[in-house]
């Protein structure tokens, strides 16, 4: 990735600042998850507290998550040695048009090259998605993991820590239910069984032309949740609500980054807003992520919850299946689409 490939230069008005001019006084909540570990915890404050970051920011950090530091420290450590691997080895496990799971290097973002390369895998080894996102088509593909030989306990600690950040995915999604004035299990049945969701590895090598490129251009998330974990480095930043400017999240040592993703935007009825972000890179140091995407299963549709309608606040979009609008995104790195053509606001009902 030494020389300035033109795949990866970005539209000049997206472009980094690598020194930001603005003063970053209002910077992403931190909220505090202890009290759930705490038999005579009262979860009200906890709820409004996340209620606030989801309607601001789309954004919040969670300590005190319950997930062992220790894990993480190892899902990185063999996410690391697997991407110093020799390319050929790690091509073992690339991904393609027909298995969408693996490494790859050549992801694209708005169709500009992202700075990073990647290992994804399912949070249940094996799941099922549309084959195509054709509504008249009903034929099913099967998804299933390629796990590298290299490292040896690569699978072992994959698998061990998707279902710790699992659990925690279901508390965050049960507090934003209550925050909506829903049960706390409302969402928990789209999620129970083929569920989608995936894990993946981020590596940002350091970049020579970091003013031109972007680890992950700007995009919003499709899923429920996101659960972040990153390393100390830094370079995420998320578009700021009230002013569309980019902030950068500062690390937060055993910390998880979580934004709601379309899924959440149109249950609440644009209450809560996916909100924009991207990474940027820089010419010394190599950063590492670990992002948990909470999908329901491919089967689950998807529209604004009926208990939030009213006269005064009409359904904003209409229905749409998880599992067809999964495909068309998951397809897309390929044939380089459009991405702005298949996100939510294409399902937006006119007011």
């Amino acid at each position: 990735m030494g020389e300035v490939d033109p795949a990866f230069v970005q539209a000049i008005d997206q472009r980094p600042k690598l020194k930001p001019t603005i003063l970053v006084d209002d910077e992403i909540p931190i909220i505090d998850l202890s009290v759930l570990s705490s038999s005579h915890g009262d979860t009200k404050q906890l709820v409004s507290e996340i209620g606030h970051a989801c309607q601001k920011w789309g954004f919040f950090q969670v300590v005190n998550h319950g997930v062992p530091l220790e894990l993480f420290e190892r899902m990185e450590e063999v996410g690391k040695r697997f991407f110093e691997l020799p390319l050929e080895e790690k091509k073992k496990v690339k991904r393609d048009m027909v298995n969408a799971l693996g490494y790859h290097d050549g992801e694209h973002t708005k169709n500009v090259r992202d700075w990073k390369e990647v290992f994804d895998f399912l949070v249940e080894d094996m799941t099922m998605l549309p084959a195509s996102h054709e509504p008249d088509d009903k034929e099913l593909r099967i998804l299933t993991n390629q796990w590298p030989q290299y490292p040896s306990e690569f699978r072992e600690v994959c698998q061990e820590y998707a279902r710790e950040v699992e659990k925690l995915a279901y508390k965050l999604l049960g507090l934003i239910a209550l925050s909506l004035g829903q049960p706390e299990n409302k969402f928990n049945d789209f999620f129970k069984e083929h569920q989608t969701s995936l894990i993946r590895f981020n590596h940002y090598p350091p970049c020579p032309f970091p003013h031109l490129a972007l680890g992950v251009g700007r995009h919003k998330d499709a899923g429920a949740l996101t659960v972040l974990a990153q390393d100390d480095v830094g370079g995420l930043e998320v578009r700021r609500k009230s002013d569309a400017e980019w902030i950068p999240v500062r690390p937060t040592p055993n910390a998880y980054i979580i934004n709601v993703g379309d899924m959440v935007q149109v249950w609440s009825n644009d209450k809560y807003e996916s909100v924009e972000h991207r990474v940027v890179v820089n010419t010394e140091k190599e950063r590492f992520s670990i992002p948990f995407f909470f999908f329901p299963a491919h089967h689950v549709m998807v529209k604004p919850l009926e208990e939030l309608l009213n006269d005064d606040n009409p359904a904003k979009y209409r229905e749409y299946n998880w599992g067809k609008f999964f495909a068309m995104r998951n397809r897309s790195d390929f044939k380089k689409l459009d991405v702005e053509n298949i996100q939510i606001h294409h399902f937006r009902l006119p007011q």
